[in-house]
């Protein structure tokens, strides 16, 4: 799933950062979120994604969820069903 698409369903608030010009993969895109009060921006490439500000990073929108809710894989599970994905 392409992580552009989990962050807009995930967070309560996410916004592409039009300055950001990508080093080594021109598919990179980075993204200022909000979820539950605390921010993040986040480089996105495919179905993956790296926090910048955590050092912390996945694959998939399993991995996101936990990420960004700071939850285990069945509660991230069920926020994804929750959301639609």
């Amino acid at each position: 799933m392409d992580m552009a698409k989990a962050l807009l369903a995930l967070a309560d608030y996410a916004k592409p950062d039009p300055t950001f010009a990508p080093i080594k993969d021109q598919g990179t895109t980075r993204w200022h979120a909000t979820v539950q009060g605390r921010e993040f921006e986040l480089l996105l490439t495919g179905s993956k994604f790296w926090d910048t500000r955590s050092e912390i990073g996945g694959g998939g929108a399993v991995d996101l969820s936990m990420h960004l809710f700071r939850s285990d894989f069945k509660t991230a599970i069920g926020t994804l069903r929750k959301k639609g994905l």
